[in-house]
Order: structure tokens, then sequence, then C-alpha cells
């Protein structure tokens, strides 16, 4: 494990895995429970520091409600879900699951994390446009 995963919280590295699962679940469509078996199977050393109930209901709760999520993202988004890079999408679906159901997480947290979620996943800039796109949902859930 590197001294830089060691530094992160259990939360970030939970979010950090759901969004890798997320990404996972949209490329393949293979099923969300055998996704993070392998998933987890996979990166059995790097799931030390990780907060395990909170990665489990991020991913399996964002993919239950992914209808939901992507009918709120919808009126922010410059274009369609499928069209979005599809790292951008898994970051923009977690923090989107987070603001409207994860209501005991401050939004600002919210935010913030993604913004630092995409900045090791996403491209260069995406966490730019991540973070205009959250901006504009968290008052419409009245996150604000």
């Amino acid at each position: 494990m590197t001294e830089q995963v060691k530094k992160l919280s259990p939360r970030r590295r939970a979010r950090e895995c759901a969004v890798q699962t997320l990404y996972s679940w949209a490329i393949s469509k293979n099923a969300p429970e055998e996704i993070e078996l392998n998933f987890i199977v996979d990166q059995d050393d790097e799931m030390k520091g990780v907060d395990m109930p909170y990665f489990r209901k991020l991913f399996r709760q964002t993919v239950n409600n992914v209808d939901v999520v992507d009918s709120t993202m919808a009126p922010y988004l410059d274009r369609n879900t499928a069209e979005l890079d599809p790292i951008e999408c898994a970051i923009l679906r977690l923090a989107v699951y987070e603001l409207k159901f994860e209501l005991d997480v401050p939004y600002k947290v919210v935010i913030n994390e993604a913004i630092e979620v995409a900045k090791v996943f996403g491209a260069e800039e995406s966490h730019k446009y991540i973070n205009g796109v959250l901006d504009k949902i968290a008052p419409a859930l009245s996150r604000k």
C-alpha cells in the first residue's frame, strides 16, 4: 500500500472504490454483486484502509437508484449520461447519490470528495466539470 493511500480517510477510500466499481459496472454490464465481489478479491491488499460498509452502501445504493440519480443530474449536464466520459459519469452518479440520499454528509464534503476523486481518476480537467455540475445540483436538492 502506498503512503498516499494510507493517509486517505476510510470514507475517501470507500468513495474511490465505489467509483471504480461503478465504472466497471457501467462498462461491463455485469451483475453488481459480481462486480463488487471481484473488485474486493482483486484489490484485497488495498481494501484494508476502506470503510467497507460505506463502500458497499455507496456502490449498491447508487446502482439501485441509478435511474433516479441520472434523472436528477440530467438537467444540469451539457450532454446525456451516455455521452459522458465513463469515469466522470461514475463520479457524478456517486456524488448525486450522496447529495440526494446521504443527508448526514454535508454537501460541501460531497462536492469536495468528488473533485478529489476526479483529480485521481478523471481526465486532466474533469474535476472542474464535476465541480460545475455538482455546484448546480446541490442547491436544487436544497443542500445549500
